[in-house]
């Protein structure tokens, strides 16, 4: 029986699937809290991913696929609405939706004051830095705080890349030295639509690459330059050894295959030693000669050796019978040497 990862893993009752974006993100229909919302689906994220490493590891990805598109959606002022409107939901006309400046979000949140969002952009005229940077740097908030306020100031969403995982097909499409020069990260497709992560507003020329490659419209969401950094490395790295597995594992089934068909080894005769009528006939004239030469001294040897030590030392008083067999076993060393010498 098939899992409901809606109702087993989230608690979603029996209903629609895949349910609505509040509905699996366990949010109030309609909420308009940012924090909330990201708060929701960080909590369901860390659960759906305690089933990544066991045998439900590929609805835990795709779920996690699910939640991250789900929270953008919903993080994105614009595709909110249109989402929410698709929903029934129904908005005033005079309500304002105009964009805020990342200063006034900040006050607005508390972060800072009046007077210090003055002096904040101020600074970062001075300097020719983005109020982001800036405000970074002048220590009000810190870099995720100020990326979250710059993605609402320029509607665009925000997204924590520690939290969410890019789909390896897509993130592989694009060469990591493109993504380190432009900084950025594909995520995924979500209705014929590329996420890509982005540290700041994209250019055309890379929307009009992305366009090309991937055959869809992009849709941009902001993260911190950091993350994404950090992001290219890791997944990267992960995705080139997930590519890299199913090419080992044909490679050892092969390997196996051959080794089970390979023939039973063959028995090396072992050459005969070469003959006379096996030498060619400069070798076979070189051993003759170097018989002759063996002979001569064994002769010679014999000779000396019985004159002056046999005769004098040794035998003295039964010469010359020594001599006799000596000068006997000159010919049967010589014999020994022309006859079979040049046969080993």
């Amino acid at each position: 029986m098939a899992i409901d990862v809606y109702k087993d893993w989230l608690g979603i009752p029996e209903g629609d699937r895949p349910p609505h974006h509040y509905d699996l993100l366990r949010l109030v229909k309609f909420e308009d809290d940012e924090e909330k919302i990201r708060a929701h689906y960080k909590k369901l994220n860390g659960h759906v991913r305690k089933y990544a490493s066991g045998k439900y590891s590929n609805e835990s990805q795709e779920l996690l696929n699910e939640l991250a598109k789900a929270m953008l959606c919903l993080t994105d002022p614009e595709r909110k609405r249109e989402y929410d409107e698709s929903l029934g939901r129904e908005f005033d006309e005079d309500e304002q939706t105009g964009p805020q400046s990342i200063e006034q979000i900040l006050v607005e949140q508390g972060h800072i004051t009046k007077d210090q969002a003055a002096e904040l952009k101020q600074f970062a005229n001075q300097r020719g830095l983005s109020t982001r940077d800036a405000a970074v740097q002048m220590r009000f908030v810190n870099p995720e705080i100020a990326t979250q306020a710059m993605a609402r100031s320029q509607g665009m969403p925000y997204i924590d890349l520690e939290e969410t995982v890019p789909d390896t097909s897509i993130l592989l499409q694009l060469p990591e030295h493109v993504a380190k020069r432009n900084t950025i990260l594909p995520l995924f497709i979500d209705d014929n639509v590329l996420l890509v992560a982005c540290a700041d507003q994209p250019t055309h020329d890379l929307e009009d690459d992305l366009r090309m490659r991937y055959q869809v419209p992009s849709r941009w969401v902001l993260a911190m330059p950091r993350s994404i950094n950090t992001g290219i490395k890791q997944f990267y790295s992960a995705a080139e050894e997930v590519e890299e597995e199913v090419p080992a594992e044909e490679a050892a089934t092969k390997t196996k295959s051959k080794k089970e068909a390979k023939p039973a080894k063959k028995v090396e005769k072992k050459k005969p030693a070469r003959g006379p009528a096996q030498l060619s006939p400069e070798e076979l004239k070189e051993k003759k000669q170097l018989a002759f030469i063996f002979s001569g001294w064994a002769f010679c040897g014999a000779i000396l050796i019985d004159q002056f030590l046999l005769k004098n030392f040794v035998f003295p008083q039964t010469w010359p019978w020594h001599f006799m067999l000596t000068t006997l076993a000159v010919p049967i060393i010589a014999f020994y040497l022309m006859s079979g010498m040049w046969k080993k």
